[in-house]
């Protein structure tokens, strides 16, 4: 006990004891936290499965739990008065606990009435935890010069999907500078963002589909660093390390106080935009224009339509069908100057041949017949490109979007991750090791729309373009065979 008291000071004493667990819930989550540290230990959404694929193809499913991996660290420093300048960890104290309800109290003393205390209290139809850090008399044991407790939060995010590589690229770390735009680490490399002179509203640390928030309520968090580390996701348990580090400003230590809230659940559109602090930034959706198409446009109006249609796939369908009619005027343009290239088609191909040797008279005689016709050779490429906004958004819609988690459609077991047709029983880079049917539909049905449009094009200028139209459904093969299979009902369409 001397030694504890040398070297933690008036917090020896909570430096020995015996890890409790404590446990709280709802109807969606239930959380169980450890006197050791006083942290949330594991916390289990009860609405929600991954998916086990043994060696044989056999898929079983368990519910999911989030922050129980035993790397993650959650833990302040304590900074000690005196000339020494010695620190303590929370992590190394145990914290007398005290449950009422849904509400723990967790308090690590230095004697004479002073503590740490962590206070947790449940929603009680939410995933939602009110979170306060409090101190009570310590101000002549804690250095106060810099008011603030420095917080070490690190999360190895687990795998929970399927297509693991894309769920690896999701995953990273958000986070909200006061009156900034939300920003966030790199998704496919390791990353470090340094926010020291910054004041932030909210940090979150997020999978594909799931993601762990702390929310600042009494004021904004101080001196940020946030960092993300990729990991080789085939040998190890986790898609990748993301960690915080912050302080958390306190008035003083004699009686600090500071609110704020853990989220730590699904990525729902709804329930992220309800805490009125743009939290709902952190599902993919996209950037700029994209991304305003998903957020405001498709996604509520899917939300409708699910509402009337059980089938996700049906409602995909549905919502495509609708879209096209919107689109059919820019696309009947398209298919009217497509006819019309191909009418001209014998005629361009005769003043070629007649005019042959003079390159410029050929081009004049070609503008002066698509003027004599009304053709422009663009009629076909424009309206396509005004398209393509929407289009790419829908992409990035299916894959961010957790209403198409773990839904079939056909034969299909996930509409956001890819299908399989049959294991290979081996590898191939680049592919994976199953065959996708609907990647397979989308190149077949890429090709016959490639043959039909190319009946209408002069591609005698550069015949090779005649083969690189074939090429590119093919070389996309690898890429398409690991995405979502709500993009390719999308393709095939």
């Amino acid at each position: 006990m001397l030694a504890n008291q040398k070297k933690f000071g008036q917090f020896g004493a909570a430096t020995v004891g015996k890890e409790k667990d404590v446990i709280v819930e709802n109807d969606l989550i239930r959380d169980t936290f450890s006197s050791k540290g006083g942290i949330i230990k594991q916390v289990l959404l009860k609405k929600h499965y991954k998916t086990i694929t043994d060696s044989a193809g056999n898929e079983t499913k368990e519910l999911i739990t989030m922050l129980d991996s035993p790397e993650n660290k959650f833990s302040y420093t304590l900074p000690l008065s005196g000339a020494e300048s010695k620190t303590i960890n929370t992590a190394d104290l145990y914290f007398a606990d005290e449950k009422k309800g849904n509400e723990v109290s967790f308090k690590a003393s230095a004697g004479n009435g002073a503590y740490f205390e962590q206070k947790y209290t449940l929603s009680p139809d939410n995933y939602t935890i009110d979170y306060t850090v409090h101190t009570v008399g310590l101000g002549n044991i804690l250095d106060g010069k810099s008011k603030t407790l420095p917080l070490t939060w690190q999360n190895h995010l687990k795998k929970y999907e399927k297509g693991v590589q894309f769920e690896q690229n999701y995953s990273t770390v958000y986070y909200k500078e006061s009156n900034e735009k939300t920003d966030y680490c790199s998704c496919v490399s390791d990353d470090t963002q340094e926010l020291k002179d910054k004041k932030l509203d909210w940090i979150a640390h997020t999978n594909q589909f799931f993601n762990t928030s702390l929310i600042a309520n009494s004021g904004q968090f101080v001196q940020g660093v946030m960092s993300t580390k990729m990991t080789d996701f085939k040998n190890s348990n986790y898609v990748k390390i993301v960690e915080s580090d912050f302080g958390i400003p306190l008035a003083n230590f004699n009686d600090g106080k500071f609110d704020m809230t853990i989220y730590t659940g699904p990525n729902e559109f709804s329930r992220l935009k309800a805490f009125g602090k743009n939290l709902e930034e952190i599902i993919p959706f996209g950037s700029s224009i994209f991304g305003t198409i998903n957020r405001w446009a498709i996604r509520p109006f899917f939300d409708f339509l699910s509402n009337y249609i059980g089938s996700k796939g049906i409602v995909i369908i549905l919502l495509i069908f609708l879209i096209k009619m919107a689109l059919y005027p820019l696309m009947y343009k398209m298919l009217y100057s497509q006819a019309k290239m191909g009418a001209l088609k014998p005629e361009l191909a005769h003043l070629k041949e007649k005019y042959k040797d003079d390159m410029q008279k050929q081009q004049m005689e070609t503008m002066k017949i698509y003027r004599e016709y009304g053709v422009s050779p663009l009629g076909g490429c424009l309206p396509m490109l005004l398209q393509m906004p929407i289009w790419y958004a829908l992409f990035r819609f299916f894959p961010a979007s957790i209403t198409f988690r773990q839904e079939p459609f056909l034969w299909a077991t996930d509409l956001s991750s890819y299908d399989v047709l049959f294991n290979l029983g081996f590898e191939i880079p680049f592919f994976g090791a199953h065959v996708s049917l609907f990647t397979l539909l989308w190149a077949v049905s890429t090709i016959v729309y490639t043959y039909y449009n190319m009946q209408n094009m002069d591609l005698s200028a550069n015949p090779a373009m005649k083969y690189v139209q074939y090429l590119m459904p093919i070389m996309f093969l690898a890429f398409f065979n690991n995405y979502a299979s709500g993009p390719h009902v999308l393709h095939v369409l």
